[in-house]
């Protein structure tokens, strides 16, 4: 059975194998900057089945004019069973009144068609670009 609940306790094994099973690499070989991630984050909700972590999603932001959904992973053997979109609706209805809520994926199809399903926009169709720096 899965459960929704806040993630308020980092255990960097799991998260870590989490992002790992993803091949989110990045955050893998940079732990520290993980976990001072999760420290900052302004909200993260975790999916669990029979108590083990199988999804995540981590939001940052002021709570007010702009929420951005950073990460959203789910094991691979647990995906497409509908933990994504649970874990996006939850995060969808807790910042239902804020201003602008973005993220930033990957511009392929099934990404696109996902996001789109629950009711989110790209943004060039609001005629508007996005820029980033990235370390």
């Amino acid at each position: 059975m899965l459960i929704l609940k806040d993630y308020t306790t980092y255990n960097e094994n799991e998260i870590l194998s989490l992002y790992s099973s993803v091949g989110w690499t990045n955050y893998v070989q940079r732990p520290e900057m993980l976990r001072k991630a999760y420290c900052n984050s302004l909200y993260i909700l975790g999916a669990y089945v029979n108590g083990k972590l199988v999804g995540v999603i981590r939001a940052v932001g002021d709570g007010a004019s702009i929420v951005f959904l950073q990460d959203l992973l789910v094991l691979p053997e647990y995906q497409r069973q509908g933990i994504g979109t649970r874990l996006m609706q939850a995060a969808l209805e807790k910042f239902a009144d804020i201003y602008q809520l973005a993220l930033l994926t990957e511009a392929v199809d099934k990404n696109v068609a996902f996001y789109k399903s629950l009711g989110l926009v790209k943004l060039e169709d609001f005629g508007c670009c996005a820029f980033i720096r990235q370390g």
